[in-house]
């Protein structure tokens, strides 16, 4: 089971399966192409590590009906690279606490952030790069989701 520390508020069952789905021993490796052309997950699943995903915390916004909050963390080990996702119609804050992260919407040109960066990423986004640059040191995101509630917070791209 993940870890995971609750500081208020009930950890939803479908919240949990679609955190589970991002870590490494969920579905489809989290790996991606550098390019706009993307190989296989699968394909790629067998040449780079992935990243997994730690749920912090998870609450209903009680002010904004429909809509749930939810903060974890995300490791990427050395060399590490996410499948091509999206996070449905979530919004979605990253702040990088450790390493260098490389990271490019579809439609919009590649950017490395360093610990201390962040970024925001529009709600049915299209992430295709989401990568640690380092060979040999990880990498780590907070990662923030204000996302419908009960919603898959990632779904990765189908296998070609």
């Amino acid at each position: 089971m993940i870890g995971m520390r609750i500081a208020g508020g009930l950890l939803a069952a479908t919240t949990m399966a679609a955190a589970t789905a991002c870590s490494a021993s969920g579905p489809p490796a989290h790996t991606e192409g550098t390019t706009a052309a993307v190989a296989s997950p699968a394909a790629m699943a067998s040449t780079r590590p992935t990243e997994t995903l730690k749920p912090l915390l998870q609450q209903v916004l009680p002010n904004v009906k429909g809509k749930t909050f939810t903060s974890a963390i995300v490791d990427f080990p050395p060399y590490a690279r996410a499948v091509p996702h999206r996070h449905g119609q979530a919004f979605v804050y990253a702040y990088v606490l450790q390493g260098t992260v490389r990271s490019r919407l579809a439609d919009k040109p590649v950017h490395t952030y360093h610990q201390g960066d962040n970024w925001v990423e529009p709600p049915g986004a299209h992430h295709v790069l989401t990568e640690n640059t380092s060979r040999t040191e990880p990498a780590k995101l907070l990662v923030v989701f204000v996302s419908d509630t009960g919603a898959r917070l990632k779904v990765d791209d189908r296998a070609s």
